[in-house]
């Protein structure tokens, strides 16, 4: 909590350099590198017994451990800024310091935490706790205090007397045209039986190593994607996995070989697992023959 103390407003920074960022939507977090965006302030409220504290964003709106899976059968969940009709435990961080850096905890023991890697995880915000070596310093926020706090930072309470304040607050946002944008959050599908459908179908991708292995893991990533033309799908991996060169490929169910698609997707929207191989790769090479 030291690296919070005197602190009105404060940016947060994560491992990939990057700074925490309500959007403009007023509902989703992200990560940008733009430090300088009004976006990338929060505001902090400290609670009662000066443990635990609140970050409001530019737009008045908490950060906020939602209960929404980031990808269905994912371990992470979303994390967004909200108007709550009650101001609950979803909102409360906990800052646990770790050298010059700290970790925000929720109060169910997960960690504000900042992804890399392909999208849709890239620039991601998520609450989980990291299982790979890896990934631990994704957990890592570097604290810039923005604006110093003049008095002592009063502390804000729990229950009833939190809620009329939210209660207020939202009813003078009304007022003035807007409203808390809260509908997303609330008609999010959280079925653990299948990702949110999208129009078109889902393509859910590897990357291939040279060798031919496929990690299969919890983080393969998927797209929506309309059409049968596989040259089409092909440039929409190239943008995906920013790879210049490549040949998408399925693996056999019979002989569970990888070989590349060479004929139009089947014309349907059922959901399709596709290998991306690298054409300078071994297995690449391995094609010529086929």
């Amino acid at each position: 909590m030291e690296l919070f103390h005197k602190a009105k407003a404060v940016r947060l920074r994560s491992h990939h350099d990057k700074y925490l960022l309500a959007e403009e939507n007023e509902e989703t977090v992200c990560q940008d590198r733009n430090g300088s965006s009004r976006k990338t302030r929060w505001t902090v409220e400290f609670l009662e017994g000066g443990q635990l504290l609140r970050l409001k964003s530019s737009y008045g709106r908490y950060l906020t451990a939602s209960n929404v899976p980031f990808l269905l059968g994912m371990t992470g969940r979303k994390v967004l800024q909200t108007i709550p009709p009650r101001l609950d435990s979803s909102l409360e961080w906990e800052p646990v310091r770790e050298g010059f850096h700290v970790k925000l905890k929720t109060r169910y023991g997960y960690f504000l935490r900042a992804n890399g890697g392909l999208p849709p995880w890239r620039n991601s915000v998520t609450h989980d706790i990291p299982h790979r070596s890896s990934t631990q310093d994704w957990v890592l926020w570097e604290v810039d205090i923005v604006e110093i706090q003049v008095d002592s930072p009063k502390p804000m309470l729990h229950g009833r007397a939190t809620s009329n304040l939210v209660a207020n607050e939202a009813s003078s946002s009304s007022s003035a045209g807007t409203s808390p944008n809260l509908s997303k959050l609330e008609s999010f599908d959280s079925s653990p039986h299948s990702p949110p459908k999208y129009d078109g179908r889902n393509i859910y991708f590897s990357i291939a190593e040279d060798n031919g292995a496929v990690e299969e893991s919890s983080d393969t990533t998927f797209f929506s994607f309309k059409g049968t033309s596989v040259a089409d799908l092909t440039e929409k991996l190239k943008e995906e996995t920013e790879l210049d060169d490549i040949i998408v490929c399925s693996r056999s169910p019979l002989t569970g070989k990888i070989n590349p698609l060479r004929l139009q997707l089947p014309p349907n929207n059922f959901d399709m697992h596709v290998i991306v191989v690298k054409s300078s790769s071994k297995l690449a090479k391995s094609f010529q023959s086929i």
